[in-house]
């Protein structure tokens, strides 16, 4: 049993005149919480923003592009990495947003508010992750598509034999893959992101107790 459940048995326990004093300690123990929570969601979207920064320098694809010819395509995924970037900052941003505004909060209405932003933007930002995980996926099977020598012999027989199944058949791996990357990294922000909005909900639902 954590200290708030303790203070909670310890409310339903005592006289009303220790109730309104049990009030503030849980009111303090959820907002020294949840300023916790929000912190923690700051500092792993900068790791993870720096996890990936590397991942890409470490494997440069203006390498693979370069073995494919695909030169073409270069211009348009630099464009696609630097908006991304750029928004990923500003979810970062925004996060440490939420973190300045909850850690400052004096007002039982104002944390249940600033706890609903906070999980709103990290919703955003997992949704917005798995979209760019999707895009790049595609991309990456249609470069493949276009440029790799090795998919000659699936494009001729799209074109001169039974191209009905054949396309069928190669769009059917490409959803399927598809839906098996996103599934992989919804289930990875679940985990990651997932225990601390629960705990935020958890201690949304608290407030709102206090605050009938």
């Amino acid at each position: 049993m954590d200290e708030l459940d303790l203070l909670k048995k310890a409310w339903k326990k005592d006289t009303h005149s220790f109730e309104q004093v049990t009030e503030t300690d849980i009111y303090k123990m959820l907002h020294r919480k949840s300023s916790s929570i929000v912190k923690w969601i700051l500092v792993i979207s900068i790791l993870e923003f720096a996890v990936w920064a590397a991942v890409s320098i470490l494997f440069n694809t203006d390498d693979a592009i370069k073995s494919l010819h695909a030169e073409s395509f270069s211009f348009y995924l630099k464009i696609l990495t630097y908006v991304n970037y750029a928004v990923v900052v500003y979810f970062i941003y925004a996060f440490y947003q939420n973190y300045a505004k909850i850690s400052t909060i004096t007002s039982t209405k104002q944390l249940m508010q600033d706890i609903l932003r906070a999980r709103k933007t990290v919703q955003y930002y997992v949704w917005y992750n798995l979209i760019m995980i999707l895009i790049s996926t595609i991309l990456g099977f249609v470069m493949a598509f276009i440029y790799n020598p090795k998919m000659s012999a699936l494009k001729d027989k799209i074109a001169h034999e039974d191209s009905y199944i054949t396309l069928s058949k190669t769009i059917c791996v490409i959803v399927i893959t598809c839906l098996l990357t996103v599934g992989v990294f919804w289930l990875f922000y679940r985990l990651l992101y997932g225990i601390l909005l629960r705990k935020l909900q958890g201690n949304y639902k608290e407030l709102k107790k206090i605050d009938l």
